[in-house]
């Protein structure tokens, strides 16, 4: 059930395999919350939206209805489909739509989406990404940040 980073592709998920991500959804939250950043950026007919999870932190994204580009950078396990695979360092992953995904970070850990768009506002972006985007973090925090640089301290 456990992985190392072998591919660069992540395939659409089962209907159990959701819903096993949902079970942990409702139980993540129960516990205390923490704030997520979300970068958002719309450029060149692209979205991207990066968040970063801190060390020792759980959570889930949303059920994805686009292909994108994904981005991890750090250290984190991923559930992806029935198994989950830990990615360190940097991977560029081919996502296929249909996935929900869950993800522990060992260590902080960036997380980027990008997909193409003819979206004029975040917004309409985040409406196109998932059904589920009343839930997207952006939405229930006030943490968001528009084409602004993102740095870390070495």
């Amino acid at each position: 059930m456990y992985g190392v980073a072998q591919t660069n592709v992540i395939q659409p998920m089962a209907p159990e395999a959701i819903e096993r991500v949902r079970m942990l959804e409702s139980q993540l939250a129960e516990l205390p919350q923490v704030e997520i950043d979300t970068h958002h950026s719309l450029h060149g007919g692209m979205y991207a939206r990066t968040i970063t999870i801190p060390a020792g932190v759980a959570l889930t994204g949303a059920l994805m209805r686009v292909a994108t580009l994904l981005i991890i950078s750090g250290d984190a396990d991923i559930f992806i489909g029935s198994k989950v695979i830990r990615f360190t360092g940097y991977n560029v992953l081919q996502a296929a739509a249909g996935r929900k995904q869950a993800f522990y970070a060992h260590k902080d850990t960036q997380v980027t989406a990008i997909f193409p768009t003819s979206a004029k506002t975040v917004e309409e972006a985040e409406d196109q990404l998932t059904e589920e985007a009343s839930q997207l973090l952006s939405r229930k925090q006030d943490r968001n940040f528009q084409g602004e640089l993102i740095c870390q301290e070495q």
